[in-house]
């Protein structure tokens, strides 16, 4: 469907022809293949775009096209034209229909889908049965004319990768068969055709891009892969000077300019100089006597070639590192969230400042005294009814708390004394943090110096994108800790939106200074996960890392402090270990907190006495009242997160009756991709059964238990044997932490 600024058309049946072309009816568009009508207005987000569509009609003309914000529903840039390919690659056709009603007499053991696709509806996941309900298979290739033309490349590594697929299909297939009842001996119909298959039909001529070693006879475009050196750089010396001395020219492309210039020296300490090439600067010429010439420049590519027909070799970064680095930059948000007023909805709760918390019963017209004007109305406890007048909005605030509410009565006490309990409480806390943040401004802190080029390089080597709120915070972080006064900054955002690599950025700025850098974090595992995230980072750099937690031996343990107190342990990441008093810092520049509502009061109290004249970098992702109340005075400095990083996959969540089905699939379909499971129990008193019913559902899978009723040292052995790969399944109850990221968890179960 393409639709343009003046084009005739009828709502209704266009929004009859999306949601036959797969796409669901929502009240409001957030997601692909969703559409929304509101008035003369049709929002469609399209299968294929990157923001939703906003089709504005007069009448059955379409007025004005814009594309929208998800965020706050505000429409954007205009839009000449926007094409709407469907969203399913099976419609519900009348064919598809029938094929599907026969397969429930033929096929029982898949009737709950084949009932859904006989009577039109779409879910998702119905692709895969895409084989069952057509008798003719259908590739790209086959609708491509005699005038196209078609290249592959490295054809070999394509039939290997095409038989993987394969492969995996059929362990798939048998695998779900002892979930769903069939047989998994008998033959069934596959999704991913065989590799000959693809150029069957086509009329279009073929080339090949193929190693010049596998064909060197075959007129096509011959490419030899870079061999990775994977950092070895003399190896990486010899490699580049063989193709100098054949006379190539030598591309080097990194990731960014430290990493160029990092390259750069690599080669020049193996006797190769090659200049970097800055943006707008002309490469070197080929010198006359037809000698190999090279040079390093910023081009973010993916892999390394070699053509030697052209004699031309391009060497990218992580052939060195290892390191595969997304390239695709995040769409720049264009508005701030937090600069609108979300609307109010009916039902919502509200607070106005004389009269308490009220329900928020929509806007309406009032006649008074003559005068026809809009008013809030709020409904409190007992039916009463205030009408606040439109231009009197400001006396009124969304109701931020967690819990639902109690509706305040109107014109009684209990509000008053409500406010009078806060500000005693604030008092009380106030007189408590102005002793203290008195003492620390009072206190001089250590200015650190500007960044060293050491700091660029690794900076430069992290393997993601940063998000612009994960820039900023770096950037304040950083800023703090270059001023004299003792920093206090508090850094929130959800898992997995950039919070460790903020501290290790941090971390390594104070170690460039001779300073020693306390991470606190409250658990054993979140230990070892930021041991294993900073050693990693750190690795290539003259930076000591180590941990403290009780999974050290007594000997283990007494190195580790020692290393403190003489000042050769750089970084120490640990639990409330860490705040014994036999830990004595040589230096300690900086102290990060890391979920710092996960201490108790007298741990609190060790973090004060430590943090007096120290950075102090706060990180969580659920901040106490207390902290953010501070945060929000202005008494302590904080950075929020909000973006996601661009490759972040959504969480898609299903909820229905128990079936064990689903559950057993769901789990093997984890074994398959080598994937692990947690599966949440609401009850310790049947965990074990729970654990054992699942184990014979899927007896190949290795199940662990864990609850908190048990001994804290075996949980936390439990948890990081999990973490480490030695268990598949987790059956558990709410023990799941925030803070605790488990990268290979795809899939989480919740019973009841």
């Amino acid at each position: 469907i393409a639709v343009r600024p003046g084009d005739q058309l009828d709502p209704a049946k266009l929004v009859e022809q999306l949601v036959s072309f797969g796409y669901r009816r929502e009240y409001q568009v957030e997601h692909r293949g969703e559409v929304a009508v509101r008035g003369s207005i049709v929002d469609v987000f399209p299968s294929t775009a990157d923001v939703p569509v906003r089709i504005d009609l007069w009448g059955d003309e379409v007025d004005r096209l814009t594309e929208f914000s998800v965020t706050d529903q505000r429409a954007t840039d205009p839009l000449d034209c926007a094409e709407i390919f469907p969203c399913r690659e099976v419609l519900p056709t009348d064919e598809v229909r029938a094929r599907a009603a026969e397969l429930v007499r033929a096929e029982p053991w898949g009737r709950d889908q084949w009932e859904r696709l006989a009577e039109g509806l779409t879910f998702d996941g119905m692709e895969s049965w895409l084989p069952w309900l057509v008798d003719e298979e259908h590739t790209i290739v086959d609708l491509l004319g005699p005038d196209a033309q078609v290249l592959l490349v490295e054809p070999r590594r394509m039939r290997d990768r095409a038989g993987e697929l394969a492969d995996e299909e059929a362990a798939l297939a048998a695998t779900l068969a002892q979930t769903w009842g069939a047989s998994a001996e008998r033959g069934f119909p596959r999704l991913h055709l065989p590799f000959d298959r693809l150029l069957a039909h086509t009329r279009a001529p073929v080339w090949t891009v193929v190693p010049a070693a596998d064909s060197p006879d075959t007129p096509a475009v011959q490419a030899t892969g870079w061999d990775p050196v994977l950092g070895d750089p003399e190896r990486l010396g010899r490699q580049v000077a063989d193709l100098v001395q054949r006379r190539f020219t030598v591309v080097v492309a990194a990731d960014g300019k430290g990493s160029a210039a990092r390259l750069a020296g690599l080669l020049a300490e193996q006797g190769i100089s090659l200049p970097v090439v800055e943006d707008g600067q002309a490469p070197p010429t080929r010198p006359r006597d037809g000698a190999g010439t090279g040079w390093v420049e910023v081009q973010p590519l993916e892999r390394g070639f070699v053509l030697p027909e052209l004699h031309l070799a391009v060497l990218v970064e992580s052939d060195v590192t290892g390191r595969r680095r997304p390239h695709r930059r995040p769409r720049p948000r264009r508005t701030d969230a937090q600069a609108f007023f979300d609307d109010l909805q009916p039902g919502d709760y509200v607070v106005h400042h004389q009269h308490g918390v009220a329900r928020y019963g929509g806007m309406v017209k009032r006649a008074i005294g003559g005068a026809e004007r809009d008013y809030l109305l709020l409904e409190y406890r007992g039916g009463d009814k205030l009408y606040v007048p439109s231009d009197q909005i400001d006396a009124v605030r969304h109701y931020t708390g967690g819990d639902t509410p109690a509706v305040s009565r109107l014109g009684g006490a209990e509000w008053q004394r409500t406010k009078a309990r806060v500000k005693a409480a604030v008092r009380e806390i106030a007189e408590e943090l102005v002793a203290l943040y008195r003492a620390r401004i009072a206190t001089p802190g250590h200015a650190f110096p500007s960044d060293t080029p050491w700091q660029g390089e690794l900076e430069e080597a992290f393997p993601y994108e940063e998000t612009p709120d994960q820039a900023k915070a770096i950037a304040d972080v950083k800023a703090d800790m270059e001023r004299d006064t003792p920093m206090d900054r508090l850094v929130c955002g959800d898992v997995g939106f950039g919070k460790t690599e903020i501290a290790v950025r941090a971390a390594f700025k104070a170690a460039q200074d001779g300073k020693q850098t306390a991470v606190l974090v409250p658990t054993t595992l979140l230990a070892q996960q930021h041991f294993q995230t900073f050693s990693e980072r750190f690795a290539g750099y003259p930076v000591r890392v180590e941990v403290l937690s009780r999974f050290l031996t007594p000997a283990q343990a007494k190195r580790v402090v020692d290393g403190l107190a003489d000042g050769s342990v750089d970084v120490v990441i640990g639990t409330h270990r860490l705040l014994s008093t036999d830990v004595r810092f040589r230096d300690l520049g900086l102290l990060v907190v890391d979920e710092e509502q996960r201490f108790g009061v007298t741990h609190k109290e060790a973090i004060k006495r430590l943090r007096t004249n120290v950075d102090v970098l706060t990180l969580t992702a659920t901040p106490i009242p207390r902290t953010l109340e501070m945060s929000l005075t202005g008494i302590r400095d904080l950075t929020i997160l909000n973006t996601a990083p661009p490759e972040r996959q959504p969480i898609l969540t299903y909820v229905g009756e128990y079936d064990e089905r689903p559950v057993g699939e769901a789990v093997r379909r984890e074994l398959l991709r080598e994937g692990q499971v947690f599966f949440v129990h609401n009850r310790v008193a049947d965990i074990d059964r729970v654990a054992a019913r699942l184990k014979e559902l899927v007896p190949e899978a290795r199940i662990a238990v864990a609850h908190g009723q048990m001994d804290e040292g075996q949980l936390e052995r439990v948890v990081l044997d999990f973490w480490e790969g030695g268990y598949d399944v987790l059956v558990c109850t709410t023990i799941i932490e925030s803070g605790i990221d488990m990268p290979t968890v795809n899939t989480l179960v919740v019973d009841r």
